[in-house]
C-alpha cells in the first residue's frame, strides 16, 4: 500500500509544513534577505556625488533607534578639511577661537554698567586704552625694556594727575628713575677702577639723603667756591656725632651746591668696608680706603677727596668735649697731598655733635660685637629703633680757604718737619673756624 503524501494545507493559523514551519515563513524570510541587501547596497552609495572638498562624505546618516524607527544625523564636517579664510590668514592677529570660553575672564566694568548693556541688549565694550604717548612720555622703542619704561611712565603719570598732583617735576623725577631702571637692566652704566657707580650715586644715593639734608638738617653751606671746579684737590674736615652723617652732608654739599656738582670722593677705615651692605654702598658711592696709595691715585687722577683724620675718636668722643678736635694722626693726608701737589680745602662741620649726644659707651657691647664704641644716648637704647632717629640740629659746613702744595715740591712729604707743620695749620684752622660758627650760631635747633 502506497504511503500516502502529505499535502499542504492552506488552511487555518494553526496549519504547519512537513518541515514544522508555518506556511509562508520562507516567504518571509526570503523577503528580510532581500530587504537587508538592499539597504547594505544603499548604505554604500554616497550621499553626494557631486560633494565639495571642504566636506567628507559620511558613509551612514542614518541609525535604528531601538523601537526600530530612523534616525536622521545631521553631517559635520572634518576637521582637517576646513579652510581659514583668506583674509583671516593676511593677518593672523586678528584669529579668534570659534568657541568662547563658558566662563568670561572678569571684566573691570562695574555692576551698573553690566545691567545697562544687558537691558539693551548690546555687548558692554571694553574701556580705552591708556594713552602711551604725550607730553613728557617718550615714544616706544623696538626693545621690551624700553615698551616696559614707557608703560610705566604712563600709569605713574595717570595715578598723579589722578590725586591731583600736576607738575613737570613729577613726570622728570618718575622719567629719572624708570630711566635708571632700564639702564641697570641693559648693562648701560660704568664703574671706575675703585667701583665708584656714578649712576647709582646720582639718581638713588643722593636723592636718598637730600630730605636729611634740606628738611631735616637744613644745611647751611659756605665758601663753596673755594672748592676748585676742576683738578685734585683734598677737603679735610672734623668728625662728630657719634654716626658719621656729617661725612655723607659734606658729599651732599659739594654736588648739589658746588657749580661743577663734583663728587666727593670720601677716604673710609677698614671697619666701614669690613660691614654688611654698608661696604658695598660706600664702594659705589664712590668711597675707597684710607690709604695713601688710595688718595694718591685718586688726587693725580684728578678727583676731589675728602678725609677726616680724627677718625673714630672724632664720631666716638662724649658730648662734654664737643668741637675739640682730636689729633689728627700722623699726618698722612698731607704727606698725599704734597706728593700730588694739590691744595688742602678745610672744612668746619657745625651742627653733626647734637644728633646723638654721647653721653657714655657701652664697652662691654662693643667688643662683642669687634665695633670701637657703642653710644648711649638720652634716646638710645631707651627708645630702642626709634633712638636712631638723628635729632634736628641745624648744620653749618663752611669750606675755608684752599692751602696751597704745589710750591713746596714733592720732595717735602719726605721730611717730617713740614709734614707736622702743614697738618697743625690745617687743624688749627679748622678748630678756629669751629669756634667762630659756633659764636654765630643763634640756637641748636634753629
Amino acid at each position: 500500500m502506497a504511503d500516502p503524501k502529505e499535502v499542504p494545507s492552506q488552511g487555518g493559523p494553526g496549519a504547519t509544513n512537513g518541515a514544522g514551519r508555518r506556511p509562508g515563513a520562507g516567504m518571509l524570510a526570503a523577503g528580510a534577505d532581500r530587504a537587508s541587501g538592499e539597504r547594505a547596497k544603499r548604505s554604500r552609495t554616497p550621499l553626494l556625488s557631486d560633494a565639495s572638498d571642504d566636506i567628507t562624505p559620511i558613509p551612514s546618516l542614518r541609525s535604528v533607534n531601538g523601537d526600530g524607527a530612523i534616525r536622521a544625523h545631521r553631517p559635520r564636517p572634518a576637521p582637517t578639511s576646513r579652510r581659514v579664510p583668506t583674509a583671516k590668514v593676511a593677518r593672523a592677529t586678528d584669529i579668534r577661537p570659534e568657541r568662547q570660553p563658558r566662563r568670561p575672564a572678569r571684566s573691570t566694568f562695574t555692576a551698573s554698567a553690566r545691567s545697562t548693556s544687558a537691558k539693551a541688549g548690546r555687548t558692554p565694550s571694553p574701556p580705552p586704552p591708556i594713552p602711551l604717548t604725550g607730553p613728557g612720555v617718550p615714544a616706544p622703542a623696538g626693545s621690551g625694556v624700553e615698551d616696559l619704561v614707557t608703560i610705566a611712565i604712563a600709569v605713574l603719570r595717570g595715578a598723579a594727575e589722578a590725586s591731583g598732583v600736576f607738575g613737570d617735576d613729577i613726570e622728570r623725577q618718575v622719567a629719572d628713575v624708570l630711566a635708571f631702571v632700564r639702564r641697570r637692566l641693559t648693562g648701560d652704566y660704568t664703574v671706575d677702577e675703585f667701583g665708584f657707580d656714578e649712576d647709582f650715586t646720582e639718581h638713588i644715593y643722593l636723592p636718598l639723603l637730600r630730605p636729611l639734608y634740606k628738611s631735616w638738617f637744613r644745611v647751611e653751606v659756605r665758601g663753596i667756591e673755594n672748592i676748585p671746579s676742576q683738578g685734585g684737590a683734598l677737603i679735610v674736615s672734623n668728625h662728630s656725632g657719634a654716626v658719621a652723617l656729617d661725612a655723607l652732608m659734606a658729599q651732599v654739599a659739594v654736588h648739589d651746591e658746588h657749580p661743577a656738582h663734583r663728587h666727593l670722593r670720601m677716604l673710609a677705615a677698614d671697619l666701614v668696608f669690613q660691614t654688611p651692605i654698608v661696604g658695598k654702598t660706600a664702594r659705589k658711592t664712590g668711597s675707597t680706603l684710607a690709604a695713601n696709595p688710595d688718595a694718591e691715585r685718586l688726587l693725580a687722577a684728578g678727583e676731589l677727596a675728602g678725609v677726616w683724620p680724627e677718625g673714630f675718636k672724632g664720631i666716638g668722643k662724649p658730648f662734654s668735649e664737643r668741637y675739640k678736635l682730636q689729633r689728627f694722626g700722623r699726618g698722612g693726608f698731607v704727606a698725599a697731598a704734597l706728593r700730588t701737589g694739590v691744595p688742602i680745602v678745610p672744612c668746619s662741620i657745625v651742627g653733626a655733635e647734637e644728633i646723638y649726644p654721647m653721653l657714655g659707651n657701652l664697652k662691654t657691647v662693643a667688643r662683642l660685637f669687634g665695633a670701637p664704641y657703642v653710644p648711649i644716648t638720652p634716646t638710645f637704647p631707651l627708645l630702642g629703633v626709634l633712638g636712631l632717629i638723628p635729632l634736628p640740629s641745624k648744620w653749618i659746613i663752611e669750606f675755608g680757604a684752599p692751602v696751597d702744595t704745589a710750591a713746596l715740591g714733592p720732595q717735602s712729604a719726605e721730611d717730617p718737619m713740614v709734614v707736622f707743620d702743614l697738618t697743625d695749620q690745617v687743624r688749627e684752622t679748622i678748630q678756629q673756624t669751629l669756634y667762630a660758627l659756633l659764636m654765630q650760631r643763634r640756637s641748636v635747633f634753629l
